[in-house]
């Protein structure tokens, strides 16, 4: 059981100890959208007595924020229940694919369900509350950890992402990342600029011939290096050829 806090009104989060991820509340007087479900479906119906615990109402809406299994893999604690993401991110359970906005009305409080770009993932989302300054960026932003670059991230266009991230907030937003404690709009900013620094990072060593296989150790970079072996990997295979070097001998 993971306890759920309050960080803006009838908006909670909850850290689930499985993978540290981040699972959120939010209350319309119609009832609750949940954003994320665990890692598996015994997660999910922990998840879904936790959530009655709130008292808050019956889950009618889960939005997926992309469709790593930590994310998603609660999905079917909750059938029945209309499932949104982004049509990259369309597994199994998810019933209501989109491809760019939606909004969805909780009753009296409006929800924005945003694909901001290839980053994390081909298919992010972020869930925006307006009205009370609240945005859900899922793995486009981690806190309790570097980000997290896997086979299917996209280094080049992330930081493109986060600028859509960053137009969604101002200096009082509360910020929820997948995975940690929440943010403010500074920590964000400091994020972009980390990720820009990486993709940039990749682009030049490519373009003056350093090996993939060299890479890592050949760049100063502002995460671990031992975090980013799938972002130069990913980085070097995206890059057009126009924008490579032969490897120097």
């Amino acid at each position: 059981m993971a306890e759920f806090t309050e960080v803006a009104h009838r908006v909670w989060v909850a850290r689930y100890a499985q993978h540290d991820v981040n699972v959120v509340v939010v209350a319309g007087a119609d009832g609750v959208l949940l954003v994320d479900t665990g890692e598996s479906e015994a997660v999910g119906r922990e998840i879904a007595r936790d959530v009655r615990g709130l008292g808050a109402g019956e889950v009618t809406a889960v939005v997926n924020t992309h469709d790593h299994f930590d994310h998603v893999g609660g999905n079917p604690a909750f059938a029945g229940v209309p499932v949104h993401a982004h049509e990259s991110a369309a597994v199994v359970d998810v019933t209501h694919p989109f491809s760019s906005v939606r909004v969805l009305d909780l009753g009296g409080r409006t929800v924005e369900l945003v694909h901001p770009g290839r980053g994390h993932t081909s298919g992010d989302t972020v869930v925006r509350v307006p009205d009370v300054d609240v945005l859900l960026a899922g793995d486009l932003v981690e806190e309790s950890a570097p980000p997290s670059y896997g086979e299917d991230s996209w280094p080049f266009e992330w930081p493109l992402a986060l600028d859509v991230v960053l137009s969604l907030t101002t200096s009082a937003s509360v910020v929820v990342p997948g995975h940690g404690a929440t943010v403010d709009r500074d920590f964000v900013e400091q994020q972009r600029a980390e990720i820009g620094i990486v993709a940039e990072t990749i682009r030049d060593l490519a373009g003056r011939g350093v090996p993939v296989v060299q890479a890592l150790g050949a760049g100063s970079w502002p995460f671990p290096a031992e975090a980013l072996g799938e972002a130069v990997a990913r980085g070097f295979e995206q890059l057009p050829r126009s924008q490579k070097r032969l490897p120097l001998v």
